[in-house]
């Protein structure tokens, strides 16, 4: 009697503890869709176009391949470890086996709200889009701007709409989740192309705009400019992790995984980078309060014919839904993941599986209520919405760190990677030789970025001087974070240990199902 590979993989995953519960439904397109989905160009560059050239003008352009080239030994240390450790919650699972189970709990718990947070930067997207398609999609006020109180209003309601959508087709599906994540992608993949290819056709200027310094000079400085407009570039390039976090429900996880992360990292980046010089050529005009406020809406409305112009639009609304719907699955997963283990509070409800559906239900809509609370603070106070994407991307960014940094010691240390074959039996992803440089490289990049988006800097987190809660906007948010995570620890800690009938141990390596007491 043959044994079908979805069965190894379900023996494999024993072997770390766990039983299979998520059913493996995810093919390779679909785990290559769930990291391209989350980092989503069209939804994060629509978005924050306008930001990187207001302060970069088109100099900003070599951000994009400079936080790229960062990203991407991130991305090939993530797929090593891929490969190894295929569960649910990757982030979680990867730090807590390198690092110990209070690191591997930090990680989680930062991932956690970086990730609800970023659904709710996600779902604000859909106010850059609608207004320009159709005025009714205006429902509150005239004025469209995101940074206005009425467009800042109006965002609050559809992307709260779009959470409450997202949230059903998360809970009800894996299947048709799956589905729309690879129809979306196919979707934005085709709408980067063919909106490439028109802006070229529709360029007033040459490629080498991109090696003018156009609204940059001796009285602005370059560094600072060019360091805050590489936030729109850090902001895009994250997430592809996310195909990590769908291991459990991937056929062929340790084959399929590490390539599709590396796949989604390297088409987002060149797809990217062309879309940007693609805007910056076809731009009717490169002054700040034109293209900076305007971005690509902008340039699309200005250059292209109204109906070809409009359905470009709509795509890029169907990326942003699709993106919000990427990055809610991968939260709901990492919280089943961290509730698997009894490390959060709540966990008992949280982890568990709807066997009608396929799907850890209450660990969906979490992400989903907590998106919208952080969507709902935003009415009447439009200076957030910057601050939400910056906080966000800083809180996924340590969490990467999380990663990095302890697989670097282990590495410096001499400790080797397990090894073995994967589903193929064919020799699982490695950096061989060179693994210690790229190690090296993305945590040093890692921590250069960390600092470049915790800096509480006015032009970023609090340009209109609304007050000083928003221009220490990323401290405020790590105090919170920190405080927020070690009250939720010590008190399921302490629940885990009363559950279990032990007393609490002195000095505490870990706890949760399947997992080591010293002391115990």
């Amino acid at each position: 009697m043959s044994i079908s590979t979805d069965q190894v993989a379900a023996s494999d995953l024993r072997t770390f503890g766990y039983r299979q519960q998520l059913s493996r439904r995810v093919g390779t397109y679909a785990s290559f869709a769930a990291g391209f989905s989350f980092v989503s160009i069209l939804t994060t560059v629509f978005q924050l176009f306008g930001l990187g050239y207001s302060f970069g003008g088109t100099a900003f352009f070599w951000t994009w391949p400079a936080v790229f080239a960062g990203q991407l030994m991130v991305a090939l240390c993530f797929a090593e470890l891929a490969a190894r450790y295929p569960l649910s919650g990757a982030i979680y699972q990867w730090a807590r086996r390198l690092g110990g189970s209070v690191v591997g709990w930090a990680a989680g718990w930062t991932m956690v709200l970086a990730q609800t947070i970023t659904v709710a930067a996600a779902a604000i997207a859909l106010q850059v889009v609608l207004p320009s398609v159709w005025s009714g999609f205006q429902v509150i006020g005239t004025d469209t701007a995101l940074a206005s109180r009425d467009g800042a209003a109006n965002a609050v309601l559809l992307g709260c709409l779009l959470l409450a959508a997202t949230t059903t087709l998360n809970a009800v599906s894996v299947r048709m989740t799956a589905i729309v994540n690879s129809v979306g992608v196919t979707c934005e993949l085709i709408g980067v192309v063919l909106l490439v290819i028109l802006l070229f056709g529709h360029a007033e200027r040459g490629p080498s705009v991109v090696l003018h310094t156009t609204n940059l000079d001796a009285s602005t400085g370059y560094v600072a400019p060019l360091l805050i407009s590489a936030l729109m570039a850090a902001y895009v390039l994250v997430g592809f992790d996310s195909a990590g976090e769908l291991a459990e429900e991937t056929h062929n996880p340790r084959a399929t995984t590490p390539r599709t992360i590396l796949r989604a990292m390297t088409a987002s980046g060149l797809a990217g980078a062309f879309l940007i010089v693609a805007a910056l050529m076809a731009a009717p005009s490169l002054g700040a309060d034109d293209l900076g406020l305007g971005g690509l809406p902008y340039v699309i409305t200005s250059q292209l014919d109204t109906t070809v112009g409009k359905l470009l639009l709509l795509d890029v609304a169907f990326a942003v839904c699709v993106c919000t719907l990427a990055i809610q699955t991968a939260a709901a997963r990492m919280i089943f993941s961290m509730a698997r283990d009894d490390v959060l509070p709540f966990s008992s409800r949280l982890r568990v599986v709807s066997p009608r559906t396929g799907t850890p239900v209450l660990a969906t809509v979490v992400p989903g209520v907590g998106a919208a609370l952080c969507l709902l603070v935003n009415v009447g106070n439009a200076g957030l919405f910057l601050g939400l994407a910056s906080v966000c991307i800083m809180l996924l960014y340590i969490a990467y760190l999380m990663v990095t940094a302890p697989l670097l010691l282990r590495r410096l240390r001499g400790e080797a990677l397990p090894e073995g074959t994967d589903e193929n039996g064919r020799p699982l992803f490695s950096l061989g030789r060179w693994g210690i440089v790229v190690n090296a490289v993305a945590v040093v990049y890692g921590a250069l970025m960390t600092i470049n988006l915790a800096w509480p800097r006015a032009e970023v987190y609090d340009p209109a001087g609304e007050g000083w809660y928003l221009h220490y906007l990323p401290l405020v948010t790590l105090a919170v974070t920190a405080a927020g995570g070690a009250i939720a620890y010590a008190v399921q800690r302490r629940a885990y240990h009363e559950a279990i009938g032990q007393p609490l141990p002195a000095r505490t390596r870990s706890f949760g199902a399947g997992l080591v007491e010293e002391g115990a």
